[in-house]
Order: structure tokens, then sequence, then C-alpha cells
């Protein structure tokens, strides 16, 4: 079952590409943040996305909104895609146990093995305020996070 506008988002705590644990609670009351769950690190679909966010990255991310990028790749491989693509924000590692966050959010594929194209922007509350599944292959169109992010309230 998919994480639902309304509800809690879970918690949960994984590491960066520099193997830095990064908790989804340490933003709470703090910034709102972006939630971007993508199946791999280095193809097409995901870097065309993530370079969106970089491209644009002020849309996504600001003094009230932190983006965490979530995948199941491990940190080794996010970091030198981080490198190889300028990314500035944080991406987070999912692989072990493999795809347990993507499981809690429900945007986990099990055949593929991989999260599926989940965005989820989590409030200052921890509330889930705006989310979005697409399956494998469907790039998301990033006009939908941009109106959510400027419809957070001012604080």
């Amino acid at each position: 079952m998919t994480v639902e506008v309304g509800s809690i988002a879970p918690d949960f705590t994984l590491p960066d590409s520099n193997r830095a644990p990064v908790s989804l609670s340490s933003f709470r009351g703090q910034k709102a943040v972006l939630v971007v769950f993508y199946p791999f690190a280095f193809s097409g679909v995901c870097t065309a996305e993530l370079c969106a966010v970089r491209d644009d990255l002020a849309s996504f991310q600001n003094e009230q909104v932190q983006v965490l990028a979530v995948s199941t790749d491990p940190a080794p491989a996010l970091k030198a895609w981080a490198q190889a693509q300028g990314y500035t924000f944080p991406l987070l590692s999912d692989f072990w146990p493999h795809g347990a966050v993507a499981k809690e959010y429900g945007v986990f594929h099990e055949q593929g093995g991989m999260a599926l194209r989940g965005t989820f922007l989590v409030g200052l509350d921890g509330v889930v305020t705006f989310a979005e599944v697409n399956e494998p292959g469907v790039a998301r169109d990033q006009s939908s996070w941009k109106r959510a992010v400027a419809a957070l309230p001012v604080s």
C-alpha cells in the first residue's frame, strides 16, 4: 500500500553517497522534505529526472525544503553518479536491507528489485502533503512537484 496524502511519512535513516546517515526525522520542524524514489543510478530516465532537479534546484530545494533522492543502489554507485552528474542534493542508498524503505512507502518493485518512481512531499509536521507513483520507464512530470512545493505554507 502506497503512503497516502494526509498520513505520517514513515521515518527512515539511510546512508548517503558518502555513507553518512541521513534521517527523515532530522528535518521535522525545520524543513519540508521532497522524497524522490527512483529505480537506478545511471539509467536514462532516472538521469534525466534528477538532472532536471539539478538544473532547477531552487524550485525543489530551498530554505524551506530539502530534496532527498532514494534508490536501492549501493552508496559507492551513488557517489560515482553524483560526481558524474554534479548532483548536490543527497542521494540515499536503500540497498540493505534491500528496498526496506521503498517497501514502507509502498513503492518497491519486487520483480525488478528496485524502487518505483515515487515522489512524496513531507511537511514540517511529518505529514505527507503530496504523493505520486509512476511505473518503471514512465518519467514523471515535475511541474506537479513544483506546485506542491510552492503551495507549502511559508514558515
